[in-house]
């Protein structure tokens, strides 16, 4: 079983027969530099919630999704403790867009409406604060960068002229009615889901949702009981790690500094809990998990 991509987190393999398995790892990276020490099942956490999400919205559209069970093969040839870390999918011809949506006024898309009074070259009304709640969810979709550099937010329009006006319209509205959804369920469990990135791709004629679904790397999770417009909620994802670098003196380049156990141990029960809590299920329920 080849190797096809090796991300931060998620190591890609040729699985034949016009599929990919996906394997997500326990790295973890922060400021783009992937730290030594591993968080214990991280990637179990992102792998069960996004097969959860995946069964919560496939009436709106279909996905990648083969089976969580790895090949006979695969255990053997790659070495590694597969269980419940994996997923099996049909290879997707994807498009050239990362599918953004935010509810909520955060990070880059607040950098440029204090600039610009703008979101993604988008008007929106005046005298927001950060992490404010937009009138309507916007799509602000973003370039796909090559390995080593970084997307870039770009207009509609741009969107629209780089995949084409009805792609870009399929895009835009199946990732609008997955964030509705999803942000609707987790509001139910005090969760605001202040903003997510979709990938989609073509499997046999039609778009499908692709490679990671609403998790905590992927999407901007905070808690209602601390969310308070004109400040920035903590988030339900590295926060505890991040938070001990920037205060650690580490200059953001590699090599970066080894971990303490009690920041490994803050950012793992983070991840914990981002599943827990947005989706209502416990962890101990998944594969490989326990305890």
């Amino acid at each position: 079983m080849n190797l096809s991509h090796r991300g931060k987190v998620r190591d890609v393999y040729d699985a034949g027969d016009g599929r990919l398995l996906m394997v997500t790892s326990d790295r973890i990276s922060a400021f783009d530099v992937v730290m030594r020490e591993p968080i214990p099942q991280k990637g179990r956490v992102l792998t069960a919630m996004t097969v959860y999400w995946l069964d919560q919205v496939k009436d709106i559209v279909p996905n990648h999704l083969i089976s969580t069970e790895p090949p006979p093969e695969a255990g053997a040839e790659l070495g590694a403790d597969l269980t419940g870390r994996i997923m099996l999918v049909h290879r997707a011809d994807m498009i050239a867009i990362e599918c953004i949506v935010r509810g909520y006024v955060s990070g880059s898309a607040w950098k440029e409406y204090r600039q610009a009074g703008t979101i993604h070259g988008i008007a929106v009304p005046a005298g927001l604060q950060e992490s404010d709640k937009l009138p309507e969810p916007l799509f602000t979709p973003s370039t796909k960068a090559e390995i080593g550099a970084h997307d870039e937010n770009i207009s509609p329009d741009e969107a629209a002229k780089l995949v084409g006006e009805d792609i870009y319209r399929q895009a835009r509205d199946i990732s609008l009615a997955v964030y509705q959804r999803a942000a609707d369920q987790a509001a139910e469990r005090g969760i605001i889901v202040a903003d997510t990135k979709f990938e989609l791709g073509w499997i046999d004629g039609r778009l499908a949702l692709c490679d990671e679904v609403l998790t905590p790397d992927s999407s901007r999770f905070w808690d209602v009981e601390t969310w308070k417009p004109g400040t920035t909620p903590p988030s339900f994802d590295k926060q505890p790690l991040r938070d001990w670098l920037e205060a650690s003196g580490w200059e953001k380049s590699p090599p970066p500094p080894f971990l303490p156990y009690d920041v490994v141990r803050a950012t793992r029960d983070r991840y914990r809990e981002s599943y827990e809590r947005v989706t209502g299920l416990s962890l101990d329920g998944w594969p490989g998990v326990s305890g």
